[in-house]
């Protein structure tokens, strides 16, 4: 079903989500360090590489953020702190989904054909326009009035969310499950720091919104400007 890269050190951990993911269909590869790892991502171009966060020679939060400044393969982290502000760190920094230790094969391989599903069906419609705003998700361009806009990958998400749903009031806990993955909900300040921080750069403010409108006590909408 999918090529898979496994960095984790742990052999016993690996032998077996290793036997679990071939059993499941998958093609794996492994390592138990973060430099091979990164050697094999690039190397090998898998479709999708699951990352242990404890790793002997780096930590695989470095890991990612080295990989993710070479490649775009979808990223599953695997990590011990079920808390909100580590998962919003690692899927800050470029992971596509994440698991908490301990975790089964059968569950793991639910999470990579979720992500690859995900992807799949981002290919088939990349691009969105609402009034002067244009995003790409196949080449994560965003242009506004056709002039670039520097945007984060969680604030290209975000607003590739917001525009795919147009006129549509999403909520703050829908942004946080779609977005961030956080099922469970999290702190609603996370959404308002990157409401701002698009708003700045899209030229406008809460005050005298253009693109980004508040809906009291219910979401945001993205709306073509009047």
């Amino acid at each position: 079903m999918a090529n898979v890269l496994l960095v984790e050190d742990d052999t016993t951990i690996r032998t077996a989500l290793t036997r679990g993911l071939r059993d499941r269909g998958h093609a794996v590869s492994s390592s138990h360090t973060a430099l091979d790892g990164l050697r094999l991502a690039l190397a090998e171009r898998p479709d999708l590489v699951v990352l242990d966060l404890g790793l002997p020679d780096l930590d695989g939060a470095e890991m990612l953020r080295m990989l993710r400044a070479v490649s775009r393969v979808p990223v599953i982290v695997a990590t011990a702190r079920d808390d909100e502000a580590e998962v919003v760190r690692l899927l800050d920094a470029g992971a596509d989904d994440y698991v908490v230790k301990p975790f089964s094969a059968a569950q793991l391989d639910a999470r990579v054909r979720a992500v690859l599903r995900r992807m799949a069906e981002s290919r088939t419609d990349s691009s969105v326009s609402i009034g002067d705003l244009r995003l790409d998700l196949r080449s994560r361009e965003a242009t506004l009035d056709g002039t670039p806009l520097d945007l984060t990958p969680r604030e290209f998400d975000m607003l590739y969310y917001l525009a795919s749903r147009p006129g549509e009031v999403v909520t703050k806990r829908e942004l946080l499950t779609e977005v961030w993955l956080v099922p469970y909900g999290g702190a609603d300040k996370t959404v308002d720091v990157h409401l701002s921080w698009l708003r700045r750069k899209l030229g406008e403010s809460a005050q005298n919104p253009r693109y980004l409108q508040t809906v009291r006590g219910v979401g945001v909408k993205l709306v073509e400007p009047s």
